[in-house]
């Protein structure tokens, strides 16, 4: 990968720096990730990088489609690499659980959206609440007699 990073970097008129490593790195070896948690993992390794060269290198890496972004809270996005095969995500809003799950899984969704809306569906920037299985039949235990 830092081959490829560095050839996509130049690519567009940027340099290859360390930092710039180490933020892809985290992203990847994270998989789901605020900034605050990418940042605590790149600083175990270099104590000077700082929150704002974090979010601007994110920027960065995802203008060049190396890292795409998601809002799988009302608070900061999460990141995850590009490389992962394409997702969206489930989000439980009473256990925080986030579950990928396969765009085939919403293959008539997303044809009923292009066919009678026009639209083309971003999928990997889609995040459904609701509750898991698991809580939903915790809420139904309480409620029981």
């Amino acid at each position: 990968m830092p081959d490829e990073l560095a050839d996509r970097l130049r690519g567009s008129g940027y340099r290859l720096t360390p930092q710039r490593q180490l933020i892809l790195r985290a992203v990847e070896d994270l998989g789901h990730a605020t900034v605050d948690e990418v940042l605590a993992q790149v600083r175990t390794q270099a104590s000077a990088v700082n929150a704002s060269t974090v979010y601007r290198t994110l920027e960065v890496l995802e203008e060049l489609g190396l890292v795409r972004h998601t809002h799988l809270s009302d608070r900061a996005p999460t990141y995850h690499s590009a490389n992962e095969p394409e997702h969206f995500h489930l989000v439980c809003r009473n256990c925080q659980r986030v579950r990928s799950v396969e765009p085939d899984v919403a293959t008539a969704l997303v044809a009923t959206l292009r066919d009678d809306h026009g639209f083309a569906v971003d999928l990997g920037h889609l995040a459904i609440f609701g509750h898991c299985v698991h809580c939903d039949s915790a809420d139904l235990e309480m409620e029981s007699p």
